[in-house]
């Protein structure tokens, strides 16, 4: 591995055999030293699919996952590339979505108990959680292909919340008829709930001093001392299976049908433009169209939450969506390259859209500023809203980090944190936490995490995506 430049560190194609590409991987020299070495192994396996455009890339927070590492982005040719269900995930669509209020850090805390044991209740979270809205199999089958538009024209949410979502909470070629039955069942009684592992809902306010950009702090809706309300969640089971089904399926074609070998079995693929890869396309979008409608929900709950606790409606309360961005995708999109303009299928796995100001698909009100972009921390560090970056655009097809990452397993934290202790002590740090199970807590405690400064930093400097502010957690609700 050289050093391309200090946030920058590249793997020679002449690494691994089969590599197309080289493996570039972003962030400092303390970030990469501390990636684990299966991070390298599976950067360059991405490398050696057929189609690979410039490099094989890996965000600041990057970490070991399903065949791309957690952090790993890279583009196709739309003619002679793949599409792979281990470059988008099992939670297909995980993503962020921010809520800004009128609300001030003096508004709150004294309600801050009674508002967070409302959350906990109007917004169920752990593994088999239901939901409210109740569908039968065939309402689910609309809600997958219409998204978040479902959601808003029966009464749950703002159109101004679409306008504020990627893709504006519904893509475009979703086909439940790509879907399994047992897929529609999992996914069933899941539309608005958290889910479990890295999932919450965290109440957050904006200190001053970290505010780092003013005017675009101004221009997405925040002020000095305000509340505003973040949440982390997917498309719980549903997506996994939808990933699941197709995986076996590119498992039995892969090479009897179409002659390409891999590497690890876990990057499992098909070309993009085949019957496999279009079938899997298709369902794909469900479940980014079936995680918009879940975030959809969520923020629902949340304003009838503050509504109950404060006594007037959330348009009075401010309660506006900042934006919502996905992190688990695979989207066909445009970018100049070696002179041309090219259209490529770009996957991000455990990464955020960062499109650069002026770009078309942002939000006209943002447009200037470039794209919000909301990456997550652990529950006790807290998190940051940043905005794109014309860099980004060349770098990174126009992609970021999305969250901390982790530094240890599950079972690594839980060996080492004790999570009712973890309560206590978060709590007598001003952070309230309410939490599914105990061993959850433990093993998303922030030593489990990297530094979010230092990663938000290393992104920053790397030129892909530009530090807006910092968000201070106060209460949080754990799946």
């Amino acid at each position: 591995m050289k050093k391309v430049n200090d946030y920058c560190y590249e793997i020679s194609k002449d690494y691994k055999e089969g590599m197309l590409v080289p493996a570039r991987i972003y962030g400092s020299k303390e970030i990469v030293g501390q990636m684990d070495k299966s991070v390298f192994e599976q950067a360059a396996n991405v490398a050696t699919l057929p189609g690979i455009v410039d490099a094989s890339l890996c965000m600041p927070d990057g970490h070991s996952g399903y065949g791309f590492p957690i952090g790993g982005v890279a583009a196709f040719d739309e003619l002679e590339g793949v599409i792979s269900p281990g470059g988008v995930g099992f939670d297909i669509n995980c993503g962020m979505r921010l809520v800004r209020t009128n609300l001030t850090v003096k508004d709150v805390m004294p309600k801050i108990r009674e508002l967070t044991d409302l959350l906990y209740k109007t917004v169920p979270a752990g593994v088999g959680s239901s939901g409210f809205v109740k569908l039968n199999k065939n309402e689910f089958r609309k809600v997958i292909e219409e998204g978040a538009d479902w959601c808003v024209n029966n009464g749950y949410g703002w159109k101004e919340d679409l306008i504020n979502t990627e893709e504006n909470g519904r893509i475009d070629g979703a086909d439940s008829a790509k879907i399994s039955n047992r897929a529609v069942e999992r996914g069933l009684n899941q539309i608005g709930t958290l889910g479990s592992g890295n999932h919450y809902l965290e109440i957050q306010w904006v200190r001053g001093a970290n505010i780092m950009d003013s005017e675009i702090a101004k221009a997405y809706g925040l002020f000095e001392n305000q509340i505003v309300v973040m949440f982390h969640c997917g498309s719980r089971g549903f997506g996994h299976q939808v990933a699941t089904d197709h995986l076996q399926t590119f498992l039995n074609v892969m090479e009897s049908k179409y002659k390409i070998k891999i590497r690890d079995r876990e990057l499992a693929c098909a070309p993009f433009h085949s019957k496999e890869g279009q079938d899997y396309f298709s369902a794909m979008k469900c479940g980014l169209n079936m995680s918009f409608a879940n975030r959809q929900t969520i923020l629902h709950r949340i304003r009838q939450a503050f509504e109950n606790v404060f006594k007037t409606d959330a348009e009075n309360l401010g309660m506006s969506q900042i934006y919502d961005v996905a992190h688990n995708t695979a989207k066909l999109e445009e970018y100049e390259f070696d002179g041309q303009r090219r259209k490529l299928l770009v996957h991000r796995k455990g990464a955020t859209r960062s499109f650069g100001p002026g770009h078309k698909d942002i939000p006209i009100h943002y447009r200037k500023y470039g794209q919000p972009v909301i990456i997550g921390g652990s529950m006790e560090t807290g998190s940051y809203l940043l905005s794109g970056t014309e860099a980004s655009m060349k770098l990174s097809w126009g992609s970021t980090a999305h969250g901390s990452g982790r530094k240890m397993s599950r079972t690594q934290a839980k060996s080492m944190y004790d999570g009712k202790a973890l309560q206590k002590d978060m709590e007598s740090r001003g952070i309230y936490v309410k939490a599914v199970s105990y061993a959850g807590l433990a093993e998303e405690a922030g030593g489990a995490y990297k530094d979010i400064d230092e990663v938000i930093d290393a992104a920053s400097k790397a030129g892909l995506s530009h530090k807006v502010a910092k968000l201070l957690p106060l209460a949080n609700v754990k799946g």
